[in-house]
């Protein structure tokens, strides 16, 4: 549909985009996230990239220790929006906007010690400006339970509490983003 708008407006000189397998798409990123290397990463929602936003990002970039570390903008909106809150299990609002994510990334681990700090700041420096705590789930390196609380809302993690109840009352599958099951 993007592809569509642009082309409509403007006729390309020539074009890369093309239908790709869902499998390609996920090994795109796979270069820069070679094994044995080290990360961090902690992610936010933005409703937009405000004056305020672009000077907490371009202070905070120059802090980085290593290289390899990024912030990863990515716009949530069009299809995305067009989903209601609760009829998903993803986390965070429908409304557009942007989730940002913050990867310290290291080739030895004493470096990565500075990126988690580095990583740290950045996000706490944000938090003014940011929706809340939560953001999409798999933007979480710690899962702090009062942080995936927020990043799914209330009414969807009582939801999920409730199938967890349901399906695995002992737990048994903790070791993730962890929602406890609901009390009986």
């Amino acid at each position: 549909a993007v592809a569509g708008a642009l082309r409509a407006r403007v006729a390309p000189l020539f074009e890369f985009v093309t239908p790709m397998p869902y499998v390609d798409l996920q090994q795109l990123l796979d270069e820069a996230n070679a094994a044995g290397q080290f990360y961090y990463d902690k992610g936010t929602d933005l409703a937009d990239l405000s004056d305020d936003v672009i000077a907490v990002v371009t202070e905070h970039m120059r802090g980085r220790s290593s290289p390899l570390s990024v912030a990863l903008f990515y716009p949530l909106g069009g299809a995305f929006s067009d989903v209601g809150e609760d009829e998903t299990a993803f986390g965070g609002t429908r409304t557009p906007h942007y989730s940002l994510v913050m990867v310290g990334a290291a080739l030895d681990p004493e470096v990565l010690a500075a990126e988690r700090a580095w990583v740290r700041s950045f996000w706490t420096a944000l938090q003014p400006l940011a929706g809340g705590i939560g953001s999409y789930i798999n933007l979480m390196a710690e899962f702090e339970p009062d942080r995936v609380r927020a990043s799914y809302g209330p009414t969807k993690y009582a939801r999920l509490a409730r199938i967890k109840s349901k399906d695995d009352p002992r737990n048994v599958f903790h070791h993730n983003a962890n929602i406890k099951p609901a009390e009986a």
